[in-house]
């Protein structure tokens, strides 16, 4: 990996309520100094990370930005943290009484029938248990030629289950994709509309859009794409035109990975699952979004979250629920500890081990 120095921090921001003039908070300086450190070294160019602590009424609050990040307020490419936030726009559909968890898929996508197809069930696609693999064997072929998201749900058809659903565990973004779809066909809106209206607007989250909404990608900080994965245009010169920093990305607002935001955004989306106050979502459904829903010996499995100890960072309880994104980002709350973390960073998940988000989190995750 090319290294550079970067000379100084551009920004650091505290936000912190405190009650009787004591803070709930123990230090936090080394997951800063995690953050600070990489980014002075060059391994990543744009960091910030978000902690909220404590029971609603008296929440305290940091957020700290580093490097090209000039404010607490930058938004990212989520990655796969775009899952959690289109799946609780589609259980607004449930929550109005529109589909049942174990109704089958083909009832209301008439094109994805034969072969085990019409055994697939709604629970099955936000569980990864479907058989529908991560991503479409025509991946790079379909973004290469700027397809269209209906191209992609088209392809989901004509894919074969890679096992009988239900059975097994198969992380799959096109599972995410074809549950989108179904809600779009329920709702007759997009699924950048629908995750605006029933999830952004009613959380106050004005630095965020599934694509790039009222945005442009000037708007966002760039992904250090030389170091990407392949399905990503990773190593590929030609790539340039449908990588992740690409317009056509940007603005395609896939829902396994299309959505971008600020951490305070993200905080504010994760407390509408660990309080559960109903601004968004019915509480009984929050609660049953962060929940395992798959049979024991599977991985466990929320509705879009990842759930359990392995959903956060070594010292998370057994409740947490949370998710990471392949661009660099990560997310989680622990409900035993009553602890938000939000690190989002411009340097891909898979481009060193331990990736300083992973360091920096588990930091948080220690505070007494």
């Amino acid at each position: 990996m090319r290294r550079r120095n970067v000379l100084h921090t551009l920004a650091a921001t505290w936000i912190a309520h405190r009650l009787n003039g004591r803070s709930v908070f123990a230090s936090d300086d080394l997951a800063k100094r995690i953050l600070q450190q990489a980014v002075d070294n060059g391994q990543v160019r744009g960091a910030v990370i978000h902690v909220r602590r404590g029971p609603p009424e008296r929440i305290e609050e940091r957020s700290f930005a580093f490097g090209s990040a000039i404010s607490t307020n930058a938004m990212f490419l989520l990655g796969s943290i775009t899952k959690p936030l289109c799946m609780a726009a589609v259980m607004t559909l449930f929550d109005r009484g529109q589909f049942q968890l174990d109704d089958r898929v083909s009832r209301y996508v008439p094109g994805f029938t034969g072969e085990g197809r019409d055994q697939v069930t709604i629970r099955h696609l936000l569980t990864h248990v479907s058989g529908l693999p991560d991503q479409l064997p025509h991946n790079s072929l379909l973004r290469r030629r700027h397809a269209h998201l209906g191209e992609f749900v088209k392809e989901t058809f004509s894919t074969p289950l890679s096992f009988s659903p239900g059975t097994k565990y198969q992380y799959s973004s096109m599972g995410i994709l074809l549950m989108s779809h179904l809600a779009e066909r329920l709702s007759g809106e997009s699924i950048a509309r629908l995750v605006d209206q029933t999830i952004l607007k009613p959380l106050d989250m004005k630095h965020s859009a599934l694509g790039l909404g009222q945005f442009q990608p000037a708007d966002f900080l760039p992904v250090q794409t030389e170091n990407t994965a392949p399905e990503a245009g990773g190593g590929d010169p030609a790539a340039r035109d449908w990588d992740w920093n690409s317009r056509y990305w940007r603005e395609l607002g896939a829902p396994w990975g299309g959505g971008h935001a600020s951490a305070p955004d993200l905080g504010k989306f994760l407390a509408e699952f660990l309080w559960a106050p109903g601004t968004a979502l019915q509480p009984e459904t929050a609660r049953m979004m962060v929940r395992n829903h798959n049979p024991a010996g599977l991985t466990p499995r929320g509705l879009g979250f990842g759930v359990g100890e392995s959903a956060g960072s070594p010292g998370c309880s057994d409740q947490t629920f949370g998710h990471t994104g392949s661009t660099g980002t990560l997310c989680w709350a622990d409900p035993q500890s009553k602890t938000i973390c939000v690190v989002l960073t411009t340097l891909p998940g898979g481009a060193v081990k331990p990736h300083p988000r992973e360091a920096a989190a588990a930091e948080i995750a220690r505070m007494p």
